[in-house]
């Protein structure tokens, strides 16, 4: 991954040094076009692996289930820390918003503002909640006019996690109902699942490509020239990433007696990848590996509350980004922020991720909490050039907190794999899914195998292994 990263730096900048292959500048040279597909590529591989994943994963968490005594308490738990870290993370922003003043300090041109395509809405997570379908999965269908006045039309298919969430949830409280019938159903998403994690890990080996697809075109694209006008809002948004990663985290960390280097070290892979691919849905794979394997929450409990983080806790996009971005917004237009105004501001970065579930992008976030304090939708128009700069921050902090919650969860409720999460390693995340599988009936080299109407016992003096022991 890091040397992923390093050669997509260099050849990001040879690429951004070669500039458009027109005089307009709308036509990206060779090498940019080959970065960006390189990159395009390995999320959708991500993405087109999250739905069986979520699927089968909280089918079979809700069927196990039946060996956990406390499932309501943990839903309630996880619900509560979403909303407490939200909070603090919501008052970095309005701190940082006022010591910065990015309104103040910025050089933009109101003739640049423009409202957004879309605008999130407090109705959304009720809409969200309602699969179209059994798969949670929607078609959409864009026509396009070109020039000469020929229409070309393409339909694609797009997919709601939060609607995955729900239907799996329906799915495998009626397996548990249905009782002995449904043994059969539950065995064989059992088996989906492993052959889903297979196939999940074959396309993280790719991941070093992707990420230097991602953040080659990244650079080739956006440059940092951008930057100029906005420097003082962008490095707000940056310091309060940096002050939730590195010192909220940590102190939550710490006062439930975790240990934060052992986070980190378990959770890095995840939030490295969220960083160069701006998607915590197409992270959301890796989150939820190292969640289990590094960090040590239990996959019953992990493979609930992983895919309902991504979906509804974003402590970058629905905390920091529109606490900092709503108060440059009211310099910018002259609007005078009460203490009512950042109550609000509070008040929507906590329940607002939610009401946006339906939906992705902090866009849809910001346009929410922007009418929600009455302040112009036109402002957003102003971030848009930086947007994909301060996306990248936002979605590593966004899978850190996906991954933390649980683990603090988890912790508090007592089925931590401490011994785990303190030796968690980046290198032992698939350390054993290419193991051979042994077979316990395999006689051992040197023994007889068992003969037909032996004694028991006599055959073999190896002892059984658990269930599930590695």
């Amino acid at each position: 991954m890091l040397i992923g990263l390093a050669l997509g730096i260099a050849l990001g900048g040879i690429a951004l040094a070669m500039g458009p292959q027109d005089a307009d500048g709308e036509v990206p040279n060779g090498l940019t076009t080959t970065l960006a597909t390189i990159g395009s590529s390995f999320v959708t591989l991500l993405k087109a692996i999250v739905p069986p994943l979520i699927f089968t994963a909280i089918v079979a968490s809700i069927a196990n289930l039946r060996t956990v005594t406390n499932a309501a308490r943990l839903a309630g738990q996880t619900l509560l820390w979403f909303a407490i870290t939200a909070a603090i993370s919501v008052a970095v922003g309005i701190g940082l918003g006022l010591i910065f003043q990015p309104g103040n300090h910025a050089s933009v041109s109101l003739d640049d503002a423009a409202e957004p395509g879309k605008a999130g809405t407090w109705l959304d997570f009720l809409t969200g909640l309602i699969p179209g379908n059994v798969l949670g999965l929607g078609a959409g269908t864009q026509v396009e006019t070109a020039a000469d006045g020929a229409v070309t039309a393409s339909t694609s298919i797009n997919f709601n996690v939060l609607q995955i969430l729900v239907v799996a949830l329906v799915i495998g409280i009626a397996a548990l109902k249905t009782g002995s019938k449904a043994d059969p159903f539950l065995a064989f998403n059992r088996s989906a699942l492993a052959i889903v994690q297979k196939v999940l890990w074959w396309i993280i080996r790719l991941a070093p490509l992707g990420t230097l697809g991602l953040i080659g075109n990244a650079i080739a694209t956006y440059g940092w020239t951008s930057l100029s006008s906005l420097a003082w809002f962008a490095a707000a948004i940056y310091v309060g990433l940096a002050v939730v990663l590195f010192v909220v985290y940590p102190v939550l960390l710490r006062t439930n007696g975790l240990k934060v280097t052992s986070y980190f070290k378990g959770a890095w892979p995840a939030i490295q990848l969220a960083f160069v691919s701006r998607s915590s849905i197409g992270t959301l794979p890796v989150t939820q590996r190292v969640t289990e394997r590094n960090l040590g929450v239990p996959s019953e409990y992990a493979s609930f509350a992983v895919p309902l983080a991504a979906t509804t806790k974003m402590d970058g996009c629905a905390s920091i980004y529109p606490a900092i971005s709503a108060i440059f917004v009211a310099q910018i237009f002259d609007v005078d922020l009460s203490i009512t105004d950042y109550l609000l501001i509070a008040f929507v970065s906590v329940v607002g991720s939610a009401a946006t579930a339906g939906l992705t992008g902090a866009v849809v976030m910001l346009t929410l909490t922007l009418s929600t304090l009455g302040l112009p939708l036109a402002g957003v128009g102003l971030l848009l050039a930086i947007d994909p700069i301060l996306d990248m921050g936002r979605t590593a902090v966004n899978v850190a907190g996906q991954a933390l919650v649980p683990t603090i969860v988890a912790k508090r409720e007592g089925i931590l794999d401490v011994e785990q999460y303190e030796s968690a390693s980046a290198e032992d995340l698939f350390a054993d899914d290419d193991a051979p599988v042994e077979d316990d009936d395999a006689p051992v080299e040197g023994e007889t195998p068992a003969v037909e109407g032996a004694p028991s016992g006599a055959a073999t003096d190896k002892e059984p292994v658990a269930a599930g022991a590695r």
